[in-house]
């Protein structure tokens, strides 16, 4: 999906790796993706790619980089480790390491170095190590793409915006149809289905990292101002109703705040109701998207009380006719006891949790039944 739509904003010769995609653009592309992904976490540029064995091979490769043509005295910095399958089992160690390597480099190549600021740094390095693989990268955003900039308030276990956004393009949602939530939480579908509906760059509102960067400061902003300003003016009311319910009063007021600070309470229907009792809203149909409780958040009962809250919610669903629906199955008990053979799964990962989006088609309403007639008597 996500090498999908980085094609669709020009990207080139994409390269689909495990975790991630590979691309070629030019700055404008770049920035492109930084303002419209709606899938992306993270866009980084790549530095190099070494085999490292042990804490000598991680400071010899980050000392091997050539990070005076980028960082200055005066810019800050921080390092981001991630490992996979690697002989060091903490990833603080790693960066430390890493830091080691970066500071004396710099301290050689220009007398001095940069201080390390983990809060808000002009540069943030990201490393993977997979195994002895060692892959380090600047971070052209800086705060993860999932931080639109808009949530103000969240509930218990909140999904991203960016997995939110990929169930709806898995759902083939382009905000051209009627769309339900209900089980909304914190409102995190409903406030991307809301900026796919009203055409609203993800990263609009949002600043970058390299816009503070020496080599690319100069010509980034003026691009972005030219992406910002398109972008603002390609937005537009939603068409259709959207309609966020939930029966909890937490996740409501958290989904009023987060909808009103996206912009889009002009568009956005909240209501109180318990998806297991209320019928479907008046008005055509269209995608009933949403993320239902994995079993975590349903207090007691186990195993047994979230198979008949997914029974429940299968029965209650099959009232919502001509409904197309996508639902985040994230317990493997939800798809037998839901009671209804999917028509298209899509797997995704909610954080840790591994999930299925199982896609349903719409039912029709039965048929009213035919009224006895009385033969004609001659």
């Amino acid at each position: 999906m996500l090498a999908a739509e980085l094609e669709s904003l020009g990207a080139k010769r994409l390269r689909q790796d495990r975790g991630g995609v590979r691309f070629m653009a030019a700055l404008d592309e770049i920035l492109k993706v930084c303002v419209h992904s709606r899938i992306a976490m993270r866009v980084l540029y790549p530095m190099g790619t070494f085999t490292s064995e042990g804490a000598d091979g991680l400071y010899e490769a980050a000392h091997g980089v050539p990070w005076e043509e980028w960082l200055t005295p005066k810019t800050t910095f921080s390092v981001d480790a991630t490992l996979k399958n690697s002989e060091h089992d903490h990833s603080g160690f790693v960066a430390l390491k890493l830091k080691d390597g970066i500071v004396d480099r710099l301290r050689e190549k220009l007398g001095s170095r940069p201080d390390v600021d983990s809060r808000d740094p002009v540069f943030r390095i990201v490393a993977h190590l997979s195994g002895k693989s060692l892959t380090l990268s600047l971070d052209l955003c800086g705060d993860p793409l999932f931080m639109r900039g808009t949530k103000q308030a969240q509930t218990i276990a909140p999904l991203k915006e960016t997995v939110a956004a990929a169930m709806l393009q898995a759902a083939g949602y382009a905000g051209d149809e009627p769309l339900a939530d209900p089980m909304c939480g914190s409102g995190t579908i409903i406030t991307e289905a809301g900026a796919i509906a009203t055409r609203r760059a993800p990263g609009v509102s949002r600043g970058f990292a390299l816009e503070r960067w020496p080599q690319f400061s100069i010509a980034a902003r003026p691009l972005l101002d030219d992406l910002r300003r398109e972008a603002r003016a390609a937005q537009r009311p939603a068409p259709h109703p959207l309609l966020a319910s939930d029966y909890d009063v937490d996740a409501l007021t958290a989904t009023t705040r987060n909808v009103a600070s996206a912009g889009l309470k002009d568009f956005v229907r909240i209501e109180e109701a318990d998806v297991l009792h209320a019928p479907p809203p008046e008005g055509p149909p269209g995608l009933l998207i949403t993320n239902p409780p994995y079993g975590e958040r349903l207090g007691s009962g186990g195993q047994k009380g979230m198979k008949s809250f997914f029974y429940g919610l299968g029965t209650s669903l099959a009232n919502w006719h001509g409904w197309r629906m996508a639902l985040l199955a994230g317990n493997p008990a939800f798809e037998s006891a839901f009671h209804r053979k999917p028509s298209k799964r899509t797997a995704l990962w909610n954080g840790a949790i591994e999930c299925e989006l199982l896609q349903y088609q719409a039912r029709a309403a039965p048929a009213a039944p035919t009224p006895p007639t009385t033969p004609a008597a001659e």
